[in-house]
Parts: structure tokens; sequence; C-alpha cells
């Protein structure tokens, strides 16, 4: 079916994600290459290989269904799993780049985001009568927005010059900045300059877009993107505006959901949008913008051996309705089309409306939203389409909305597992330091009625009852385990400040050598966590803490020095 090249760096050959040492070493001259993708791939529709390649996943997700019928050009995204498991991190700028950057837009260790430009038109001279090629760009970094403007950019003189233009392509971006959290950078690529903002964890929840730098340069005048990840929510959620609030409850319950649309950008845009909906919250589940039958899960999605997995599925072929017709929640969107004012939504059904041949558009799902609906927001966007507000200022107020939904829901958590981190004045020198309390579900919904949601949140309905079943999701899960992890990495600081705050010499006086070496090796071990930005301290503690080490290995006898610091 497809023919497969790519470009970039020469670690990218075989299969992917799986560099030998040695090519770990060739790729050393693609390093800023890799801080921002991992290959381009050129995926050709090529009627005499028949399913020559039905291995490589990458070749079916490149292109859109039969059933999408795209003609021109389209733009959609996938996400696939890596073989073999999470890599490695043999990257240097991983970690520093994950440690600075929000947990939803950190580089992904086990899976690579395709970001797919697609071409379809008539042309004789095919046997199949349609010139069908696909510019596709593989990364680890989830900017949609960012890679859909660089596709934009090269897939179009690509298809028209081939494959010198794409190497020339390949050795600007070898030459870009690497993406630093919290910077804006200037990215220049066949004659444009992309600036963009790299998002930061310290970052308030809205900021403005990055202005347009004023001095001088010899660059041509910059194109400014808002972001690099956020897509135009008011866009992606036209159909469904009514249910925003019943699906933002499945995403934060991590519920498996099977979207149905006419195409994969339509497929990809709503899935991406419905995992954004939690930001700041990480999505802890799995999800594929855009997947087919001939994906390598496939059995692994379908099986009725089990319960259906936690995963959001974008989809295109009807034939996944037949097959996935067990699942709690389906949503299928038709075309956009406009009814009045208001984009005709999709209506509420229960699952046993399913037709699996004739389905048509709504939300199928026995579930009942825990939160009644914000009828001021529908209201509110209606209104603006009726003055034909600007889609970003419709956006900003959707996107908003949901920001203040999630952080209500999240606020009372947070404040919670605040209380259960040690006392600092708890925490001394010469001692090892106190536990963090566990986290009580039964304290924590006694806490709700005075620190509870309705204090930021006017909404309405059973917060409790939200609250339970989300205890029992991946996502309590993995913001548990973050949550706790930070906070054991800043006891971990404390109690290294607390050390470096003491007096060694008089501690050293009445100990034994054994004491003493124990306190060596315990502040290395220390300070290595924070030189490799796991615990939050300052440059002073850490030279303070350093020189702790070099006095107390002096105080020992040659013996053990020469142990403790080898030649």
């Amino acid at each position: 079916m497809d023919s497969l090249s790519g470009a970039g760096p020469r670690r990218a050959r075989g299969r992917l994600g799986e560099a030998s040492p040695g090519a770990r070493a060739a790729a050393a001259p693609w390093a800023r290459f890799s801080a921002w993708l991992e290959c381009v791939c050129v995926v050709t529709f090529d009627l005499e290989l028949g399913q020559a390649l039905e291995k490589s996943s990458i070749c079916y997700l490149s292109f859109p269904d039969s059933h999408s019928g795209c003609l021109g050009d389209t733009q959609f995204s996938f996400r696939i799993r890596q073989c073999g498991g999470q890599r490695s991190p043999w990257h240097a700028e991983d970690r520093h780049y994950n440690s600075g950057a929000p947990v939803s837009l950190q580089r992904e260790p086990a899976h690579y985001f395709g970001y797919v430009y697609f071409r379809q038109v008539k042309d004789s001279s095919v046997k199949r009568g349609y010139f069908q090629k696909s510019l596709v760009l593989v990364s680890r970094l989830p900017f949609v927005r960012l890679f859909q403007a660089l596709l934009g950019l090269i897939a179009p003189e690509y298809f028209d010059r081939l494959a010198p233009c794409l190497e020339a392509v390949c050795s600007e971006i070898d030459q870009w900045p690497a993406p630093t959290p919290g910077q804006t950078l200037k990215l220049p690529v066949m004659g444009v300059v992309l600036q963009v903002r790299i998002p930061s964890r310290v970052d308030k929840p809205e900021y403005s877009p990055p202005k347009q730098c004023s001095h001088e340069s010899l660059l041509p005048t910059p194109v400014v993107l808002a972001s690099v990840h956020e897509l135009d929510l008011f866009r992606c959620f036209q159909p469904v505006l009514t249910h925003v609030q019943t699906l933002w409850e499945l995403m934060l319950l991590g519920e498996p959901l099977l979207v149905l649309a006419p195409s994969p950008a339509m497929a990809s845009d709503l899935v991406l949008a419905l995992i954004s909906c939690l930001q700041p919250l990480k999505f802890c589940c799995d999800y594929r913008p855009y997947f087919t039958i001939h994906d390598s899960e496939f059995k692994e999605f379908t099986t009725r051996t089990q319960a259906p997995p936690n995963v959001v599925l974008g989809v295109t072929n009807p034939f996944f309705i037949k097959t996935l017709q067990h699942w709690p929640h389906i949503l299928r969107v038709g075309e956009p089309k406009m009814s009045g004012d208001l984009p005709k939504q999709v209506k509420l059904k229960k699952p046993s409306r399913l037709k699996t041949l004739d389905t048509k558009p709504g939300l199928y799902t026995a579930y009942s939203a825990h939160l009644h609906r914000d009828k001021a927001l529908l209201k509110r966007l209606l209104k603006g389409l009726q003055k034909k507000r600007p889609w970003d200022t419709q956006t900003a107020s959707l996107r908003r909305h949901l920001l203040e939904l999630t952080h209500s829901f999240i606020i009372p958590l947070e404040h919670y597992m605040a209380s259960l981190m040690p006392l600092k004045k708890s925490i001394t020198p010469w001692k090892t330091p106190p536990q963090i309390r566990p986290f009580r579900q039964d304290d924590f919904l006694r806490s709700l009625e005075h620190a509870g949601p309705q204090l930021t949140c006017i909404l309405k309905g059973d917060w409790l009852g939200l609250y339970r079943r989300f205890f029992k999701s991946p996502h309590f899960d993995g913001w548990y385990r973050q949550r706790h992890r930070e906070m054991a990495h800043k006891l971990e600081a404390l109690h290294l400040e607390a050390i470096c705050e003491a007096n060694i010499e008089t501690w050293m006086k009445d100990k034994s050598e054994v004491e003493v070496v124990d306190l060596v090796l315990k502040l290395r071990e220390k300070l290595v966590q924070a030189q490799g930005h796991q615990l939050p301290v300052k440059e002073a503690t850490l030279q303070r803490a350093q020189l702790y080490i070099e006095t107390a290995i002096g105080s020992l006898p040659k013996d053990l020095q020469a142990v403790l610091c080898p030649p």
C-alpha cells in the first residue's frame, strides 16, 4: 500500500526508537534536530506494493481512511506506541526540558506524535489517477500548533521540489535553539521566522501571546504563533458545545471514549481538544487522535474478553461502531453545519439506540453528569455567535471556563495534600526526615464541607460523587504519584538545607568513623539528586553541602579518605 522514506538523524533508520550505541554517536551532529524531531517521513501510496509494508503503523496512519474521501490538502495528527517500551533518556535535553515544562507538555518516554500533511489531487500520469503523498513529522513533543504551522510551510514546497528542499529544511532545524521552557525562540525555516514561546510549569494559567521583538535583526519579521500546542477549542467543540461538561467529566474519570468523525482532521483535533480539557492536569490515560483497523494495537483495543481500556480513540471508519459497540461511550459527529446561529448540536442518546450500520451523530452513553450544565456559558457563546465575535475570543472564553472548572476541582485536593506535609520545624539535620502522612479519602471528603469546590465554582451538583469516582480513575493515581514525588523531593531539599545550616564540626566531635562515612554518602546522594534537577535547592546550599563533604572526609584516617576519594 505505502512506501516510506525518512530524513533527519541517522538514528531514525530501522525500527523507530531503537538506535544502537554506534548510531547514537553518529547522531551527534543532529543533536539540535533531535531536540525537536525524531525524524521526517515521506509516505507515498504505491499500488504495486500492496500490503508489503503492513507492519509499519506510520504508513497506515499517514493516509486518510478510504471512508474519508479527502481531496486536496489535509492536516491531522496521530500518536503511536514506541516499539520495545520506553527509550533510555540518552538525549541530554530530555530531563532538562521535562523539569521545566508543564506536566501536560512533557516529552513522552514511550510514545511518538506524528504530524501529517496529506495531499491528494487528480493526476492522469499515475495509474490510480491520483497523486497521493504524505509528509510526516515525528516527534516526542505535543506541539501540534507549531508542527502544523511548520508543515504548512514545508509540505507544499516539498511536493513541488522534492528531496533537496527537505534536506535543506532538516539542516535549518538542526540550527534551532533547544526548546527551553519559559523562553521565546525565533525559528528560521525556508525564509520565514517562526516566533514561539515554550510554556513553562511556572506560567500563570493565562498569559499574553509572545510579542514581536522590537530590536533590529537581519532576520525577516517573525510570524508569531500565539501557542505551540493550543487548538481552536471553539471550532473543535462546535457540534458538542451543549455536552462539553459531560465530556469534561468523562475525560476527568478516564472513561473509554470512541470519537467517530468524517475526516482524520476532525477526529484528531476533537480528541486533542478533549485531552486538553483537563489542563493543567496531566492526561494519564492512553489516547490516539487518529486510529485505523491496520494499527498493530487494533486487537488489543477491540477485545471483548476484558473491560474496554482507558483510551480515547479518534476514527473515521464506521466499522469501529460495530466492533466497539460494547464500549460505554461513543461520540459520532458529522460535517459541521449551522442550525440558525448555533452549530448543529449532537444529541445525548442511550447506547441501546446505537445502530451499527446507520448510526446518526450523537453522544451515545448511559452516563449521567454529576454537575449541572453551565447555561450561562452556552448563552455567552451563542451571543458571541450572533454578534459575530471572533472565534479566538470564543475559544478564550471556553478555555477559561474549562480551566476554572479543572482548578475548582483540583484546588481542594491540592490543599488537602499540602496538609499531609510534615511541618518544617519537625525536620532536624541529623535525623531521617519525617514521612508524608497517607492520603485518607474519607478525611478529604469531610473537608469539602468547608473547603470544597463551591468556594471557587458556581456550578451545583454532586461534587462528592464525582470525587468518589475520580479516586478510582487513572488520573487520581497519576496526580497523587506526581504530587507525592514532588513533596518527597521538597522534604529531601529541606533536610539538606537543615544539615547545611547546622555546625558539622560540632556534630562530628563524638561520632564514630562509620557515622561520618554514612553522612558523606548521604550528602553525595542528595547532591546527585539536586544536580539532576530533582531537588529544589539553591546553588549556595549545594556549595555548602560540597564543603561539608570535604570537611567530613578530611576528618577521617588516610585509608578511608583514599576509599572515598580514589585517585
